[in-house]
């Protein structure tokens, strides 16, 4: 690999003994892929001791020491330190498929576009996996696309965040992550894909670790939720509304 990465992995973690495990899977799921790439391991208010040696030895993971800030903020300035051109976000628990960066990378230059996504599919611990299929079609999206796949906040989310790589300075202009406690990957993903198109490719890229640590079991995530969803879901509607018009003033068009 050379020295330069063109997609930096950006991970918000607090290193949780019962996730390391879990974590260094992680790794070895990028390091046996194509493109080159870098990770910033964000440590959420965890003890930087704490990461494993294989990372710690690692010259393309960069640790970035943090107080608790939660993962929105982690996520907001580790993004201060990727170099690559592309960014893709993922959790420390999760993994990649062996062609997840190059089937996307090669895609998104081929087309010209600002974000390509794959399909996640569900890790079960007795390794077994089930595809999510989510509300967006595959194939190449308008800018604001996206958003139309979910009708009401209640619904199924039309994307998830860590099937997405995105140009870098798409991400910049999209603000990253909102300031809220859970859900800020919602407000991403909508802010993203309204100002650029992409496309989703009917190939599975991410595996999403199901066991019994996971944040959305936490005893909070259901009372947080619906508002979390009502925010992130007007935030979208409004944006594409707002760029909607521009495009509309600037083609002309009263």
């Amino acid at each position: 690999m050379s020295r330069t990465p063109q997609i930096s992995v950006i991970t918000p973690t607090r290193l949780l003994p019962n996730r390391l495990p879990y974590l260094e899977l992680f790794h070895a799921s990028l390091d046996v892929q194509t493109v080159e790439w870098e990770l910033v391991l964000a440590l959420d208010g965890a003890d930087p001791d704490r990461v494993p040696r294989s990372l710690a030895r690692d010259r393309r993971v960069k640790i970035l020491e943090l107080p608790k800030v939660g993962a929105a903020g982690a996520r907001n300035l580790a993004l201060n330190l990727a170099e690559g051109d592309w960014v893709q976000y993922a959790d420390d628990d999760d993994a990649f498929t062996a062609e997840a960066f190059a089937v996307r990378h090669d895609y998104a230059l081929e087309h010209d576009l600002g974000w390509v996504a794959g399909w996640s599919a569900d890790l079960f611990p007795d390794g077994a996996t089930r595809v999510w299929r989510c509300p967006t079609p595959p194939g190449i999206h308008e800018a604001g696309a996206v958003w139309t796949y979910w009708p009401t906040p209640q619904d199924t989310i039309p994307l998830g965040q860590t099937q997405m790589i995105a140009r870098r300075e798409l991400v910049q202009a999209a603000c990253g992550h909102g300031g809220l406690p859970q859900g800020e990957d919602f407000i991403y993903v909508y802010a993203l894909t309204a100002l650029s198109a992409g496309a989703l490719l009917p190939v599975v890229t991410y595996h999403y670790r199901q066991h019994g640590e996971q944040m959305t079991r936490s005893p909070h995530h259901d009372r947080l939720e619906g508002a979390a969803r009502q925010f992130a879901w007007q935030s979208g509607r409004q944006l594409r509304a707002h760029l909607e018009d521009h495009r509309l003033v600037r083609a002309g068009v009263s």
